[in-house]
């Protein structure tokens, strides 16, 4: 399974859109881009994989391998990325803002599902981050 994110750069934040063949699945918001500093900026542009992740804090979730100068990058819920993300990336239903959105688990579970069948299945899942411009 291939995932397309397409991103739009704001200075509050980053928006998106999670596409599957084409279609939106749903949209994203994640931290500004900065440089790729840790805990104050979304990663960078690039193909990444999706594994299953489990912890206490958001029970079953995805988690973004192979991030250079980045452990820990996660899918998970959030509706403000400045206030409740630290590098990740949530799935929301609809924008609000820069970095922000509504009604996040309530996405985030169906992308879940949705992910959890692929791996089930032995698919490796690959997440392939752009933007809607040239540079950033």
């Amino acid at each position: 399974m291939k995932l397309k994110l397409v991103r739009t750069y704001l200075p509050g934040g980053t928006n998106g859109v999670l596409q599957l063949d084409g279609l939106a699945l749903c949209h994203t918001i994640e931290l500004p881009w900065k440089e790729n500093k840790p805990g104050i900026s979304c990663i960078p542009e690039g193909e990444y994989q999706l594994v299953r992740r489990y912890s206490k804090k958001f029970g079953g979730h995805l988690l973004v391998k192979g991030v250079v100068n980045r452990r820990l990058i996660l899918v998970h819920p959030a509706n403000n990325a400045m206030k409740e993300l630290r590098g990740c990336i949530a799935p929301v239903s609809t924008l609000t803002g820069a970095g922000k959105g509504t009604q996040s688990r309530v996405v985030f579970l169906k992308l879940v599902k949705l992910v959890y069948k692929a791996i089930d299945r032995k698919e490796t899942i690959l997440l392939h981050v752009t933007s809607t411009r040239q540079s950033k």
